[in-house]
């Protein structure tokens, strides 16, 4: 039986990743909805479990130190968030040669000057192109590559 959930987890994650990367240093509010899409609360006001497992996802990233935020909005939101020093860190670092193993790249192009392969192995490259594939196995390589840094 396939972890669904865990192919989750490895997609909010990158969207989570490449959101605050690309606002960074500037906080802003982080959206549920945006990360997971569209949710509609039962009768009772609970979300569904996709939407609660994006948000704990925040929630975790947080609590091992990769974002920061100054509070909640319900469970709809992180407010104030950015990415933290290690969170930066990992995202703006290369991957070396040994750790892009298995890890679809646009590195080898041997034509291109050394500055443009740096930008094929940094890390939000890699995130960036394992959202625009598709890929579940894409995106799994590349954050799990990411949280062992």
């Amino acid at each position: 039986m396939a972890d669904i959930h865990i192919a989750d987890f490895y997609k909010d994650v990158a969207r989570i990743f490449a959101q605050l990367y690309l606002s960074f240093p500037r906080k802003i509010t982080l959206f549920v909805e945006d990360i997971s899409g569209p949710d509609s609360p039962d009768e009772f006001g609970l979300h569904c479990a996709r939407f609660q497992s994006c948000f704990s996802t925040m929630i975790w990233l947080a609590e091992n130190g990769y974002i920061h935020y100054e509070s909640t909005i319900r469970q709809e939101a992180l407010d104030q968030v950015t990415l933290t020093h290690k969170g930066f860190t990992v995202l703006y670092s290369r991957m070396a040669m040994e750790e892009l193993s298995g890890i679809a790249t646009d590195a080898d192009k041997e034509l291109q000057p050394p500055s443009i392969q740096d930008t094929y192995t940094s890390c939000i490259y890699l995130v960036r192109q394992a959202l625009k594939s598709g890929s579940s196995h894409a995106l799994e390589q590349v954050v799990q590559a990411l949280l062992h840094k």
